[in-house]
Parts: structure tokens; C-alpha cells; sequence
């Protein structure tokens, strides 16, 4: 255990000050222990840990799969011999063992016949492949505070275009820098002394800028939610910074390793791999947890923070307020609100509106239109439903055939306690609809047509 002198003074310095009073220096200083500090804990609790491993053995099922299908898309355009090299790039730390790996994977997949699997065997194919991308976004979602996932179809056309789509703008990319460097006009430029170090010191970052490039894609694109790209670029840019300090200690350790190929023999190549593949998934997923605090700061605290729970009157307060956004939305004629629209118009966080939103859903008062924003529309007709209808809905929301107050035996004092409140919230709501809730002034004449 820490001194507690040392706690509290470190309670102080970085918790208990007003950063916005502090130097800029000082303020980056501040934030950046703070979100070492949160990554600590959240390493510490083990979730990463074991969703890293998770997809550890997802991958190991998925890979060969993945690279048949890119192997297939990159043939198309004559660029499927740059599979071997960017895989050889990325299992470069594994040294002789990366060369190994890389060779058998190859092998597996040049064994692939797309027309001898069949249609059974080419749908498991893409089943294996769409798996794998669904496992990534679940956990994506887990560090982002996302309960929804895409829709089936979303799902498909997501996943099969960052498929199809990412190892031609990989190579592209590639093909692209690589092209420009040998012009005759970046030639003659590096003849020039100062130009000449910038250019290859351009040449030296390049596949670290690569990196970094991927990185911030995939935590914009993978998690369900709508991901800022400063957000995205600060993870991706500790992740590329973890990414290559990993690479060189795990290369040291493998030069050092030759006990444990006598102890394993020819398991010592899978286990380096594995040992490998936990590290990169650990790496991503730290980068899209320091994403998330960089977008979401509220989440910065020095305890534990995980879940937030609603108390429910506060569940019953919200249920009514997202209704009254909602409805004035639409009569405003307004665009419609996505959970981060509704979380900012009511100064709550996403991650307690979209529960009772959900809630709502399933109890048909709104409906999520499937486009890009995932925005709500009123379901019922706002003029016609009661209020107290919606909190018979809110109140009644995780009661089923296994969990209803009639299998409870109360006694008969409480049951009357309980009638007489409902007597009463129904008397305090009796002849008031959904669009009572609405600010009078902001709500116009009722638009032609009728909802849906």
C-alpha cells in the first residue's frame, strides 16, 4: 500500500485542482496522469485483459478466412502478392518466427477454392469473417458505453465494405507514397540538404503515419456510436506510439527466447503468435479507451465509474423528457435526435438516455429510423396518448412472466399503500397527453397528415 501522505498529496496535485486555472503546460501535464490513472484502473479490473484474449481466439479462427476474402479482392487488381509483405510488416517483431507464420498463412489461403467450397462452404466463409468484425465492435461498444448494435443489415454492408474496400485503399496508399518518393521531383528535392532529411525522415515515419492512419479509421468506423476524429486521432496516436515500443521489446524478447522454444518445441512459434496477437488487441483497445476519455472527460474520475445506474424517478423524469424532445423535434420540423442529440439537449450522458430510449422502443411511443444517425421519430399520435400510459410503461419496463408484483406476497397494509399511490399519480395525470409535455411556445399548429 502507497503512504497515505503520498495519497493525499497526489489526490491534490492531480484530482483536486481547477486544471482550467493552471498553465498550459501544467493543464496537458494534469490530464495526461489523469488518463494514465483511469487506463491503470481499467487494466486493473480485467476487462481489457479478457476481451483481448477474446480476441485472440476469435482470431486465430477468423484469419485465414479474412486474408481469402482480401486475397480475393486484392487478385482483382493484380495486388495480391502484397499480402505476404504487409503481413510479414505486421508479425515483424516475431523475427524468423513472423517469416514462418506469415508462409503458413499464405499457405492455408492459396489452399482456399472459392468455387470448390460450394454455397454452404462460402457461406460459412463470410459467417466466419462477419463474426469476427461483430466481435470487434462488441467490444469496441463496451469501452464506448454502447448497449445497441448495428442492425443485421448495417451489418452486412459495414462489414463487407471495410472488407472489400480497406486492403485496396491499404494498398493504394501504399502504391501511392511509394510512387511519389521515386518521382524526379522528390529526387531532386532530397538533393537539397535541408529538404532531403525532411523527405527521409518522411520515408523513415511513413509506416508509422500508416499505422496511426488505420487506427484512427477503426475507432471512427467500428464503434456504433458517433466517434469525433480528434477523439479518434489522440488514441490512435498513443496506440501507434504503444504499437511500436511493443514491437521492439517483443522483438528483444524473442532474440531471447531460444529456452523457450527447447521447453515448447514446435508449440513455441503459435505461442509467440498468440502472445503477439493479445499484445496488438490490447494495444487497440487501450487506444479506443483513451479515445473515449478525450471525448467523454465527464469519465475522468479518479474512483471507479464503470456503470451509472438510474435511480427511478429519475428513470420515469427521463422517459418524459426524451418524449418531449422528441415531439418537439418533429413539430418544429426540426431534424430528429440521436441519443447524443438527446443526452446534449438534456445534460445527461448517452449511456443513461439510450436504456430508457430503448425502453420507449420496445414499447412502440418512438421509432429509430436505420440511417447513418440512428435518430427517433414519435410512433404514437402525441395529441391522442396518454401520459400515464408511458409511465406504466417506464415503471413497468423489466416486469415479465418470471418477475411481476403479483407473485410478490405483501402484506395487505402495503398493497393498500401501493393502490392509494397509483389512485393518486393517476389523478395528478388523469386528462394530460404526450404533447402536454411540450414547451406551449416552441409547439406549432399540428402539421397536415397523422403519424405513423
Amino acid at each position: 500500500m502507497l503512504p497515505e501522505a503520498f495519497c493525499r498529496r497526489y489526490m491534490h496535485l492531480v484530482w483536486e485542482r481547477d486544471v482550467s486555472v493552471l498553465p498550459v503546460w501544467e493543464r496537458w501535464l494534469v490530464w495526461a496522469v489523469r488518463i494514465a490513472h483511469v487506463l491503470v484502473r481499467d487494466l486493473a479490473s480485467g476487462d481489457l485483459n479478457l476481451r483481448a484474449m477474446s480476441l485472440v481466439y476469435t482470431t486465430l479462427l477468423s484469419i485465414v478466412p479474412l486474408l481469402a476474402l482480401s486475397f480475393s479482392v486484392l487478385k482483382a487488381f493484380g495486388a495480391h502478392n502484397q499480402i505476404r509483405p504487409m503481413l510479414l510488416q505486421a508479425l515483424a517483431p516475431l523475427g524468423e518466427k513472423g517469416v514462418e507464420i506469415t508462409d503458413r498463412v499464405i499457405e492455408f489461403v492459396n489452399n482456399i477454392k472459392v468455387g470448390v467450397l460450394g454455397a454452404v462452404g462460402l457461406v460459412l466463409l463470410f459467417y466466419t469473417v462477419i463474426s469476427l468484425m461483430q466481435k470487434i465492435e462488441d467490444n469496441f461498444n463496451f469501452i464506448w458505453r454502447v448497449h445497441r448494435r448495428r442492425s443485421i443489415a448495417r451489418r452486412f454492408s459495414d462489414y463487407l465494405s471495410v472488407i472489400i474496400f480497406a486492403p485496396v485503399l491499404v494498398f493504394a496508399a501504399m502504391a501511392l507514397s511509394t510512387a511519389a518518393l521515386h518521382t524526379d521531383l522528390v529526387q531532386a528535392m532530397m538533393q537539397v540538404r535541408p529538404l532531403g532529411s525532411l523527405i527521409s525522415l518522411f520515408t523513415d515515419l511513413l509506416p508509422f503515419l500508416l499505422v496511426i492512419a488505420a487506427f484512427t479509421f477503426v475507432y471512427v468506423f467500428i464503434p456504433n456510436t458517433r466517434v469525433r476524429f480528434h477523439a479518434a486521432l489522440g488514441g490512435a496516436i498513443v496506440a501507434g506510439v504503444l504499437w511500436q515500443l511493443t514491437g521492439w521489446i517483443f522483438a528483444a524478447f524473442v532474440v531471447g527466447s531460444a529456452k523457450y522454444a527447447a521447453i515448447y518445441s514446435a508449440f513455441a512459434t503459435l505461442i509467440l503468435f498468440m502472445i503477439w496477437l493479445y499484445a496488438g488487441w490490447l494495444i487497440l483497445l487501450l487506444g479506443s479507451s483513451i479515445a473515449f476519455y478525450l471525448q467523454n472527460p465527464r469519465f475522468i474520475t479518479p474512483t471507479a465509474q464503470r456503470v451509472l445506474v438510474l435511480s427511478n424517478r429519475m428513470k420515469e423524469q427521463l422517459a418524459l423528457a426524451i418524449m418531449a424532445v422528441i415531439g418537439r423535434h418533429y413539430y418544429a420540423r426540426q431534424h430528429p435526435c440521436d441519443i447524443e442529440c438527446l443526452a446534449a439537449e438534456l445534460g445527461a450522458a448517452g449511456e443513461l438516455v439510450e436504456p430508457v430510449a430503448e425502453v420507449l422502443e420496445a414499447r412502440g411511443f418512438i421509432e429509430r429510423v436505420e440511417d447513418p444517425d440512428g435518430c427517433y421519430l414519435p410512433a404514437v399520435p402525441l395529441d391522442d396518448t396518454p401520459v400515464g400510459e408511458l409511465l406504466d410503461a417506464i415503471r413497468s419496463a423489466e416486469e415479465g412472466v418470471n418477475l411481476s408484483l403479483e407473485q410478490l406476497r405483501t402484506p395487505a397494509p402495503v398493497n393498500h399503500t401501493m393502490e392509494r399511490m397509483e389512485a393518486a399519480l393517476q389523478e395528478v395525470v388523469a386528462g394530460k397527453v404526450l404533447r402536454d409535455l411540450m414547451d406551449e411556445t416552441a409547439v406549432p399548429d399540428k402539421p397536415s397528415g397523422t403519424q405513423s
